[in-house]
C-alpha cells in the first residue's frame, strides 16, 4: 500500500510510482558506480577505470531495466538471498513462526548483530512462512552517501534520523518517527523491524535501550494514550537472531580493543558498507530467528518493557557451538565444561582453526562476545 503523498516524504520507503526514477538515478549516480567497482575490481579500478565503470552501468541497466515496483525489488532481493544462503551458511532455521497471525502487523525488535543481514534473514523466516515483509528502520548514520539512502528506501527501508542536533529537532524527528512506526503498523497494515538499541552488540551484550520504546511510545502520549494500552497496540514481538559465526567479530574486537585502549575509534571512509558486504558474504555457518510471544501484558513504563524484552532475546537465543566452546575457554567451569560437551571434535577444530585465523591480541575479546549469551543463560 502507498503511503500518502507528503506525509513522512522525508523518512518513508519509496512508492512504486517513484520506483523506476530512483533506480534510473541510481545507474547514473558516480559514487554508486564507484563503490561497486571499488568492492568488484578493487585491483583494477585504478587503471582501468574507464573502461570498468561503463561496464558496470550498462550492467545494471540490463538488469534493472524490469524493476518498477516494490514487489520487483523484494523479489530480486529474495533470489539474492536464495544464493547469499547456499554460499555462506550451512543451514537457516526458524522458531515460534507459528505464534503470529497472519491477519495481524507486528512491531518486530530484534537483537542486532549484522546491519544487513539482521532484517534480511527476520524477511527470510517470515517470506518461508506466507507472511509479508516488514519495513526495515536504518539510522542515517549509514546513510551520508544519497546512493544509500535510495538502495535502502528501495528496499522498504525507512530512516530513523540520529545525526539530527538540538533538542527541538531531535523532538520533531522522533515524533515523525514514531507517527510513522504507528502509521505503517496500524493505518497502512505494514509490519517495522527495528533493532533494540541504536548500533550493533559488537561486545555480544544484546540489551534494549528504553528510549526507543520512549521514542515509539510519543505518538501514543500525543494522543493521550496510556503507555501499556499504546504499547500493546503496536503488537511487539521480541525476537532472537544468532549467528554461528559472525563475519565481522575480527572487526567488531578490533574496533572494542582500540576504543579501550586509546579512548577513540575513527572509521575509515568505506567502513562502515565493507562491514555490509562483510556481513553478507562472510561465513555464517548455522544461522538462527526465533520469534517470542507478542507482549500483551499491561506493562507500566519503558524500562521494564525494555526488560522484558531481553528477557526474552536471552532466553531464545540458540547457543551454536562457538558460543558453548567460547564459553569454556573463558570459565572452564564445571557448568560450561559439560555445556560444551555435547559439541563435535570436527565443530572443535573448526573453531581452533577460526581463531587462529584472528590476530591473538583479539583472541579474548572475540571469544567474549561469542561467550556472553551462554553467560546469561548458564549464569556467570
Amino acid at each position: 500500500m502507498a503511503i500518502a503523498v507528503g506525509l513522512y516524504d522525508d523518512i518513508r520507503p519509496f512508492n512504486d510510482d517513484e520506483i523506476a526514477s530512483v533506480v534510473e538515478r541510481l545507474v547514473n549516480d558516480n559514487e554508486f558506480i564507484t563503490a561497486i567497482a571499488h568492492f568488484q575490481f578493487p585491483r583494477l579500478i585504478k587503471h582501468f577505470s574507464w573502461v570498468i565503470f561503463p561496464m558496470i552501468r550498462m550492467a545494471l541497466r540490463r538488469k534493472c531495466r524490469h524493476i518498477t515496483s516494490v514487489s520487483d525489488i523484494q523479489h530480486e532481493v529474495i533470489a539474492y538471498m536464495k544464493k547469499m544462503i547456499a554460499n555462506t551458511t550451512t543451514q537457516v532455521t526458524f522458531n515460534g513462526t507459528e505464534k503470529l497471525d497472519q491477519d495481524k502487523n507486528y512491531l518486530f525488535i530484534s537483537n542486532h548483530r549484522d546491519i544487513a543481514m539482521d532484517p534480511a534473514f527476520l524477511n527470510w523466516a517470515l517470506h518461508h512462512n506466507g507472511f509479508d515483509t516488514v519495513r526495515i528502520a536504518i539510522g542515517d548514520n549509514l546513510l551520508k552517501k544519497p546512493f544509500v539512502s535510495d538502495l535502502m528506501r528501495l528496499n522498504k527501508s525507512f530512516i530513523v534520523k540520529r545525526s539530527v542536533k538540538g533538542v527541538r529537532e531531535m523532538m520533531t524527528a522522533f515524533k515523525s518517527l514514531s507517527g510513522y512506526i504507528a502509521h505503517s503498523i496500524q493505518t497502512e497494515q505494514q509490519s517495522i523491524w527495528i533493532a533494540q538499541k541504536e548500533g550493533r552488540a559488537k561486545d555480544g551484550n544484546d540489551q534494549t535501550d528504553p528510549a526507543i520504546l520512549k521514542m515509539m511510545y510519543m505518538h501514543g502520549k500525543g494522543q493521550k494514550i496510556s503507555f501499556p494500552e499504546y504499547m500493546k497496540s503496536l503488537n511487539i514481538v521480541p525476537v532472537t537472531i544468532s549467528y554461528e559465526y559472525d563475519p565481522n567479530d575480527a572487526a567488531k574486537a578490533n574496533e572494542l580493543c582500540q576504543l579501550a585502549t586509546t579512548g577513540e575509534y575513527n572509521k575509515a571512509e568505506f567502513e562502515d558498507i565493507d562491514s555490509i558486504v562483510k556481513g553478507i558474504n562472510g561465513f555464517k555457518g548455522h544461522v538462527n530467528i526465533t520469534f517470542g510471544d507478542v507482549i500483551v501484558d499491561d506493562i507500566a513504563d519503558a524500562n521494564e518493557l525494555a526488560e522484558r524484552i531481553d528477557q526474552t532475546i536471552d532466553k531464545n537465543y540458540y547457543l551454536h557451538a562457538t558460543n558453548l566452546l567460547a564459553a569454556e575457554q573463558l570459565h572452564a567451569t564445571a557448568a560450561y565444561i559439560q555445556a560444551a560437551s555435547r559439541v563435535s571434535a570436527e565443530q572443535r577444530a573448526k573453531f581452533a582453526a577460526h581463531l587462529q585465523a584472528i590476530p591473538a591480541a583479539l583472541h579474548a575479546t572475540v571469544l567474549a562476545a561469542y561467550a556472553k549469551s551462554v553467560e546469561k543463560q548458564l549464569g556467570k
